[in-house]
């Protein structure tokens, strides 16, 4: 049966503004980090990217080593599209990114102008697509000079290949580096990607302050905490769990029993907000004007609609955010 979306799907979500554009980006944005790669079940990635746009998420977030193996979730992607959404593609922003390892040799990962426009050729193809709407320095580059990688990025968007120019993982001083360069060459940057979560607080600390003075998008990812967030680990370690495996970015020793307690004392504030674990940590990051969207995971069509109905409760009073900031800081 052909594919056909909600007729209702921009009426429950909320659009923010991405810093100083005419860009408005969904609060809620879906990832394909897990679970759309090669190894996965293609049906079940295929329902929950129909979902999410059902739900009026029309932010879909990619990069070229997402699967696995790499290259596979913008080919995945780039198949759904092609036999589902082709017709919808105008009303979608589809972002891909480059930085890190791609293929052998000094050519393959980082930041150099021959690997992210050779990356963004390989994804557009793999996408089936003339072009993304944003296109991401996935990483900075210690050793390439930082105007080398934003030009790369500049002349991707004058060839017509990207729409908007992006970073990910900037710190604040370089940041502001990166947007003055994109600036001059008259492709301003449009958003800043980073990892962001109760638990991980780190732009807080000077970055999202330049992304407001530079009128720059903030979109999250890991809002979760890879998992942390949620009620999965509020007894330990599931065998099932991420932090089970032995390869992943959650390892079983960040599960720490300090972590522990303060999953298990915000939870206890979630359930009396009414929400979940995890409603409540995508409401507490998206608290912030300055949070553009947060990006989720999801590995079953129910999850997507429960990230989503976080918005309806994305407000705080000033106790709660006492409490939570007390057991964030406080609680060992």
């Amino acid at each position: 049966m052909a594919y056909e979306p909600a007729e209702s799907r921009y009426d429950g979500m909320k659009y923010n503004c991405c810093g100083r554009s005419g860009i408005f980006l969904p609060a809620v944005s879906l990832g394909l980090w897990h679970n759309f790669g090669d190894v996965d079940d293609f049906e079940m990635a295929r329902a929950m990217i129909h979902r999410a746009f059902d739900l009026g998420v029309t932010h879909f977030d990619l990069a070229n080593n997402y699967g696995p193996p790499p290259g596979s979730a913008e080919r995945n992607f780039g198949r759904i599209l092609k036999q589902d959404m082709r017709a919808y593609r105008d009303e979608m922003i589809i972002s891909t990114k480059a930085g890190y390892l791609m293929w052998p040799g000094p050519y393959g990962e980082w930041g150099s102008r021959k690997y992210l426009l050779a990356s963004l050729d390989q994804s557009l193809k793999r996408l089936g697509l003339d072009y993304v709407d944003i296109f991401y320095s996935h990483r900075p580059d210690p050793d390439t000079p930082l105007a080398e990688t934003m030009s790369a990025l500049d002349t991707a968007v004058r060839q017509g290949k990207a729409i908007y120019a992006g970073i990910s993982n900037y710190k604040p001083e370089r940041t502001a580096e990166a947007a003055k360069i994109l600036r001059d060459l008259g492709t301003p940057c449009l958003i800043h990607q980073p990892r962001y979560s109760m638990l991980d607080r780190w732009v807080e600390d000077g970055l999202l302050d330049v992304l407001e003075e530079e009128g720059i998008g903030c979109i999250v990812f890991s809002p979760l905490a890879q998992g942390l967030l949620t009620e999965k680990y509020l007894e330990g370690i599931p065998e099932s769990s991420r932090a089970a495996k032995a390869h992943g970015f959650l390892q079983r020793e960040q599960v720490t029993k300090d972590v522990l307690k303060k999953v298990q004392a915000l939870n206890e504030i979630a359930k009396k907000r009414g929400q979940s674990l995890a409603q409540m940590a995508l409401a507490w990051v998206l608290r912030d004007r300055r949070i553009t969207s947060v990006v989720i995971g999801a590995s079953r069509v129910e999850q997507v609609k429960q990230d989503v109905d976080a918005l309806d409760g994305r407000e705080f009073s000033e106790d709660e955010l006492a409490r939570i900031e007390k057991i964030l800081r406080d609680v060992r």
